[in-house]
């Protein structure tokens, strides 16, 4: 790696990594200057202007290539969104994850994913079929994605071994959680699959980094089953992540009696599609005919149409705070009731994320903070 493109990579994991800069922020503030180092010299004059009053703390040059680091001693690849190495579904998100870390294989990403995720206190039976469903995907060319959580997503890694599964973490790719999956992480890397997250190396999972790691998971995936779910799960923030997306979105149905299956039949009266074995989700892929190839020339940082409105920027801000509560709204909802353009919005929600006034959830809705 170049001087140059080591500075670029170091620049921009720091500005990933600054407090109360988002994935959507992220973009905003690339589009905005063009580069991470640009972003990063603008970033205390922006935020003097937008009303911040405690100044924004960059992640320091040091800081990240000690992370660089340490990812590297791991044997891990940090690849950026607009790296073309990036899964291409991942880049294609609105908004994309900056970076992940990736430890292991990468030629798993590279082929057509599908997530299969449930309960952790999961049934013999649901596991059983979790299983079997992923090595009969496996076999037929998938790659089987999961979260390497207990119950369900172990026994979906543990079916597609043979043929390379990715396990999304909520830590670092060297947090194995739970800790009883120990052998199962070794494994899975012995075996060609891959770890993957957005986190940097030797953190910690805490309970807000699941959701973001859920989002990991439905992005890589062109379909997500579910197999087990109760009604208030994890794997249901998945699927419906997965749906906000347009992927395919399958659910194994269950007895009415076992609070296990209350989730995935609740997904199949929201119309996800019946998963009764692998020819069903390779059915749901085959009819996916916008997504069967990756679109390797994307763009993370695409044009947005018509760029103002002619509104002042403080302007811009005051009707969009207007428009928000405590309550998360969809940037699209903003966008249509504020009459304001895209790039308008969109940049505005960025400087009001700087300024510590809004917040954004998982799905990329904005809510006052």
């Amino acid at each position: 790696m170049t001087d140059r493109a080591a500075a670029f990579t170091r620049d921009w994991l720091r500005l990933a990594r600054t407090p109360s800069v988002g994935a959507v922020t992220f973009r905003e503030l690339i589009r905005r200057f063009g580069d991470p180092s640009h972003a990063l010299e603008a970033l205390p004059d922006l935020t003097r202007r937008v009303g911040r009053v405690a100044p924004l703390a960059p992640q320091t040059a040091a800081q990240a290539e000690d992370e660089i680091a340490a990812g590297e001693a791991l044997g891990a690849r940090l690849l950026l969104s607009c790296d073309p190495d990036f899964p291409a579904l991942l880049a294609a998100l609105d908004p994309p994850p900056p970076l992940i870390w990736v430890l292991g294989d990468l030629r798993p990403l590279e082929r057509t994913c599908a997530a299969v995720v449930g309960a952790r206190a999961a049934s013999a039976l649901g596991l059983r079929f979790a299983g079997t469903l992923a090595t009969e995907l496996g076999a037929a060319g998938l790659t089987v994605v999961s979260g390497l959580a207990r119950g369900i997503d172990g026994a979906a890694h543990q079916g597609a071994l043979a043929t390379g599964t990715a396990a999304v973490l909520a830590g670092g790719v060297d947090d194995i959680y739970p800790a009883q999956h120990a052998d199962l992480y070794a494994a899975i890397l012995a075996a060609g699959g891959c770890m993957v997250s957005e986190n940097p190396p030797g953190r910690t999972a805490t309970a807000a980094d699941f959701p973001r790691r859920n989002r990991i998971i439905a992005g890589l995936a062109r379909a997500v089953v579910v197999v087990e779910a109760e009604l208030r799960s994890g794997s249901l923030i998945t699927a419906r992540l997965a749906a906000e997306m347009g992927r395919e979105v399958l659910a194994v149905p269950g007895s009415p009696l076992d609070p296990r299956s209350r989730g995935g039949n609740d997904l199949l009266r929201q119309g996800a599609a019946v998963c009764e074995g692998a020819e069903d989700v390779l059915r749901a892929l085959a009819g996916l005919s916008g997504l069967a190839e990756p679109d390797r020339s994307f763009d993370p940082f695409p044009p947005t149409g018509r760029e103002s409105s002619g509104e002042s920027p403080d302007t811009v801000r005051e009707r969009i705070l207007d428009l928000l509560s405590p309550s998360p709204a969809p940037r699209d909802d903003i966008v249509r009731l504020s009459g304001l353009t895209t790039s308008e919005v969109n940049a505005a929600l960025a400087e009001l994320e700087l300024s510590g006034r809004v917040v954004f959830t998982t799905g990329g809705g904005a809510a006052l903070a």
